[in-house]
């Protein structure tokens, strides 16, 4: 067996970036920037009010209060060709371009008008409620980075930019499989001695979330002549993704049946729990990653292994921040010598610390209880024992929150 470290390090390591491809602007939610963007024009492009009132001189404002003469009316997208002078005034409306004259804003609760008169009350120093041109960004300014996956925030920003078009990576086409002779479809009649399965379906739900692209071919049942040609089915994605039969059982037979095809194994079984029989090739070139047969344990190691070769083929950049951790609720005994990912619930403590649970059944068929899980325990080979209120390392889930 070889450590999480190895086993990851040497899936990536073959991994790179997809090529670009150019999209428009309203389809670029989620999707990751190839190259870096700079802004088309300075925003904004004039000094503009930031409120609805009177655009005055700042000077005229010594002594309050004071009577102006209103010259103008100044709505937002037209302009005043005029100069406001000594003594007057321009009615202005939010995101209206400061008159010729002017250096500040009066809102117009601050004023009474009557007619082409109004008398203002409050001072205002120079500037008050005026956006400068530029005050955003400038012509030419780098405001985002290539390896950027475009939130609704970065949409709103390019829009600003003037950006209509962009250059994205392309999305990652995740072939998946399962195999059993036991698992049938949801909906569909089961036998006596089989179960529904879930694998595939999460794995699409997954690869989804991440920015990718299932290309789901369905199940193979254990034959290696049918294995053979559904696996086939999946010629031109960029990642193969197998469920079950990864292990040491007769009816364990993705290796041997693909191997015919020119599947070269890299590495099988890794010192963790759950997920031990995960193995990494290639299969007909395509780099492959073969998943437990177990729910759990397939969607953990997508987590570890699948989310991260999903970044690299999006184009990501490398994450640089560190690892999250909490404080224990539940001691933990004496580890082995696999990696363990304990299932575990969160909840925030009376003095504002997060404190971890993990479950007391760890059984790696269980999705009620990963579906309830809102962390990874992350428990080393040979871990000691832990007492309750010891900080250790955990693996958030995401929280489904809009990419904003």
């Amino acid at each position: 067996m070889i450590s999480v470290e190895e086993a990851l390090a040497r899936l990536l390591e073959p991994l790179s970036a997809l090529p670009p491809e150019q999209i428009s602007l309203v389809d670029g939610l989620g999707r990751v920037l190839a190259e870096d963007v700079a802004a088309r024009r300075t925003q904004p492009p004039f000094a503009v009010s930031a409120m609805d009132g009177y655009a005055v001189r700042a000077e005229d404002l010594a002594a309050i209060p004071v009577e102006l003469r209103i010259v103008a009316e100044v709505p937002a997208g037209a302009g005043f060709g005029g100069h406001v002078g000594a003594g007057e005034a321009a009615r202005i409306f939010t995101g209206a371009p400061l008159p010729a004259g002017t250096d500040t804003i009066v809102i117009q609760e601050d004023t009474q008008r009557n007619g082409d008169r109004v008398r203002v009350l409050e001072g205002a120093p120079r500037g008050r409620y005026v956006r400068r041109e530029g005050l955003d960004f400038a012509e030419g300014e780098l405001l985002l980075r290539s390896g950027r996956r475009l939130t609704a925030r970065d949409i709103g920003l390019l829009a600003a930019m003037n950006r209509p078009w962009l250059f994205v990576h392309r999305r990652p086409r995740i072939g998946v499989l399962s195999t059993g002779d036991e698992i049938v479809m949801p909906g569909d009649p089961i036998g006596p001695h089989q179960i529904v399965s879930s694998n595939s379906l999460s794995l699409a739900a997954f690869v989804t979330a991440c920015g990718g692209v299932p290309v789901s071919v369905g199940n193979a049942p254990d034959d290696p002549e049918a294995l053979r040609r559904i696996a086939a089915a999946t010629s031109g994605v960029d990642l193969l993704v197998t469920t079950g039969g990864a292990s040491v059982g007769e009816h364990d037979l993705v290796r041997e049946a693909l191997a015919v095809d020119g599947f070269e194994l890299d590495f099988w079984q890794i010192a963790m729990r759950p997920g031990k029989p995960l193995m990494v090739g290639r299969y007909r070139g395509t780099p492959m990653i073969g998943l437990p047969g177990n729910p759990v344990s397939t969607l953990v190691c997508a987590l570890l292994f699948l989310k991260p070769a999903l970044d690299r083929l999006s184009g990501i950049l490398e994450a640089t921040e560190g690892g999250s951790t909490a404080r224990l609720g539940a001691a933990l005994s004496q580890n082995d010598r696999r990696q363990d990912y304990l299932r575990s619930s969160l909840v925030r403590a009376a003095d504002g610390t997060l404190e971890v649970f993990p479950f007391e059944v760890q059984d790696s068929s269980m999705m009620r209880l990963l579906a309830a899980a809102d962390c990874l325990v992350v428990r080393p080979p040979h871990a000691p024992a832990v007492a309750v209120g010891t900080i250790v390392p955990i693996i958030r889930f995401p929280d489904g929150a809009l990419p904003i």
